[in-house]
Formats: structure tokens, C-alpha cells, sequence
């Protein structure tokens, strides 16, 4: 519960600090969206840590290219959206599946998000100026982003909270989500 609450209080900290750095700026903006996401990718554990990191960038990187595509060939439109939305996360699941989940899923889907969010409604207004106002929204967003993961990552570092190690369940626990779906449909509570 200490670490729980040392977690959200220098979360909280961070987020102050990123909207007194970017007082007046666009970084305003994206403080909380930022911090907050940073934080997620710091609080949640993976093994091995350097791929969630890989795995936000990675999402980071393909809906900023995601972007400039839809600037330079996509129609504006519900379909444009569409499209480019469906390659970009066919490109991070597969990338998921292929790294077996070493780059996983969701913390290329929380980089994805990131970015989409920080720079969409800016995209919309006014999609030729992609070029002038996209590094713009990615510099701010990533440099929330950091605050909130290294604050967290700090914590969760150097203060171990009860169970703060991963441990298996019972035996009798599913090994897959397969198995725990085959369990609850054969009406098994255990």
C-alpha cells in the first residue's frame, strides 16, 4: 500500500513539474496524457524491462509514421483514420507475436496512444502543416512520458512493497488464458 501511495504521489509530483517546465507551452497540454502513460510503462512489470520500452517506442514511432502517411496519400476522412489505425496495430501485434512477447502488445498500444493522442486533434485542424507541428506534439508528449516513467520506475526500484515480487499461482491455477476460459466453461471454480 506505501509504494502504491509513493507511486501516485510522485506521479503527481512529476505531472506538477512537467506543467511548471512548460508553462505557456504546448507541453500543458499533454502533461497529464503523458505523465500518466509514462507511468503506466513504468509500474507495470515485464521481464525482459528494456521491452516495454521498446514496445512504447516502437507504437510511438509507427502512429507518428502513421501520420505523415495519412498527411501524404490517406484521404482525411473516416476511412482514411481507418485505415492507417488498422496498420498500425496489425504492425504492433504482429510485431508482439514475433518478438514472442518480449515487445509486448499493450506497451506498444499505450506509445501508439501517446502519440494519437497529443497530436490528433492538432492533425485535424489543419493536416498539411504535419510537418511543422508533429515534432512539436511528439517532443512534448515524450518528454511527460519520461517524467512519469522515470518517477515511477524510481519507486517501484528502490522501494519493494509486499508481494513486489512476481510469484506463480497454485498449481492448480491455468498456465493459459485458454485453459482458464476451458475451466470457466466447464463451470470449474477452481
Amino acid at each position: 500500500m506505501l509504494r502504491t501511495l509513493l507511486s501516485g504521489f510522485v506521479l503527481a509530483l512529476c505531472t506538477a513539474a512537467v506543467l511548471m517546465i512548460g508553462g505557456g507551452s504546448e507541453l500543458e497540454h499533454v502533461a497529464l496524457l503523458g505523465a500518466a502513460l509514462g507511468g503506466v510503462i513504468g509500474l507495470v512489470p515485464h521481464d525482459p524491462p528494456l521491452g516495454k520500452l521498446g514496445g512504447f517506442a516502437l507504437g510511438f514511432a509507427m502512429a507518428w509514421i502513421a501520420f505523415a502517411i495519412r498527411a501524404a496519400v490517406l484521404p482525411d476522412s473516416t476511412i482514411g483514420r481507418a485505415v492507417a489505425a488498422f496498420v498500425v496495430i496489425l504492425i504492433l501485434g504482429g510485431a508482439a507475436a514475433i518478438s514472442a512477447g518480449k515487445v509486448p502488445l499493450w506497451s506498444s498500444l499505450v506509445g501508439a496512444a501517446a502519440m494519437v493522442g497529443a497530436y490528433e486533434t492538432a492533425y485535424t485542424s489543419s493536416p498539411p502543416t504535419f510537418l511543422t507541428t508533429s515534432p512539436e506534439a511528439a517532443s512534448t508528449v515524450l518528454l511527460a512520458a519520461a517524467f512519469g516513467y522515470i518517477g515511477t520506475t524510481l519507486i517501484h526500484t528502490f522501494i519493494k512493497g509486499e508481494g513486489a515480487e512476481p510469484t506463480r499461482g497454485p498449481s492448480s491455477a491455468p498456465d493459459s488464458d485458454k485453459e482458464m476460459l476451458e475451466h470457466l466453461m466447464a463451470g470449474e471454480t477452481k
